[in-house]
């Protein structure tokens, strides 16, 4: 897992590189993000069957535009977003028992954003890519169950997490995302609408030789509208 992190540290190194050759920028922009995303865990030894688990997300974005290289502006963009996490079970035993576990966090991605297009007014092609960090504050079930089979009894092993045991075993989240988007600069401010992908690298359960998993991480698409407005902008 730690060429992850080394090939995200080398590009956000060579975004500070470039900025030493290119035309230099100092703007910085503050703003408000809204979406939705789609979450399962990905779940080894045993494998748990899900549905994508929804639900909204929302938070605060800080972008800092250091320079603009050749025909591509560079930025660094940090979040602070509240997510609603966790899993719902798909249960195929032709009975109407539900399972969701929601976890909710407070992620911060770090990203670094490349951009090539308009500039001051107009359209703006986004990647963007870079660690996040996450803490979760809380966690609960949302269950029914009704059928005659008992917990430890259905196909899909979950009993080890509905009996809750061990409880959380670490509530520090980490991992890589990386999205597509667009931007649309104006007088009145940025508008971003982007898509991402996280893939977690740090599990939640005990996967120990004494956890009841081998693997219990993150794994979201989230799509998300950002408006951004400048408090420095040196670009006229």
């Amino acid at each position: 897992m730690k060429k992850y992190f080394i090939y995200i540290l080398f590009l956000l190194s060579s975004l500070t590189a470039l900025a030493q050759v290119g035309d230099s920028r100092r703007d910085f922009s503050v703003g408000v993000s809204g979406g939705y995303l789609l979450n399962k865990v990905g779940f080894m030894h045993p494998a748990i069957k899900q549905d994508f688990k929804t639900a909204p997300q929302y938070g605060v974005a800080l972008r800092y535009v250091c320079e603009k290289y050749f025909k591509t502006i560079c930025a660094l963009q940090v979040e602070f977003n509240y997510q609603d996490l966790g899993w719902k079970e798909l249960i195929e035993d032709g009975t109407n028992d539900q399972y969701t576990r929601h976890m909710n966090y407070i992620t911060m991605p770090v990203l670094m954003q490349m951009g090539w297009g308009k500039e001051i007014k107009g359209l703006k092609f986004l990647f963007e890519a870079g660690p996040q960090f996450g803490y979760m504050l809380n966690d609960k079930e949302e269950k029914q169950i009704e059928s005659f089979l008992t917990e430890y009894e259905r196909p899909s092993y979950a009993a080890h997490i509905h009996a809750d045991k061990g409880g959380i075993h670490n509530r520090f989240d980490y991992g890589i995302t990386a999205g597509l988007g667009v931007e649309y600069s104006s007088p009145f401010g940025h508008f971003l609408l982007g898509a991402r992908y996280y893939y977690g690298l740090s599990d939640f359960f005990d996967t120990s030789k004494k956890g009841d998993f081998g693997r219990a991480c993150h794994n979201t698409i989230s799509f998300h509208l950002t408006y951004l407005f400048d408090l420095v902008h040196t670009k006229k």
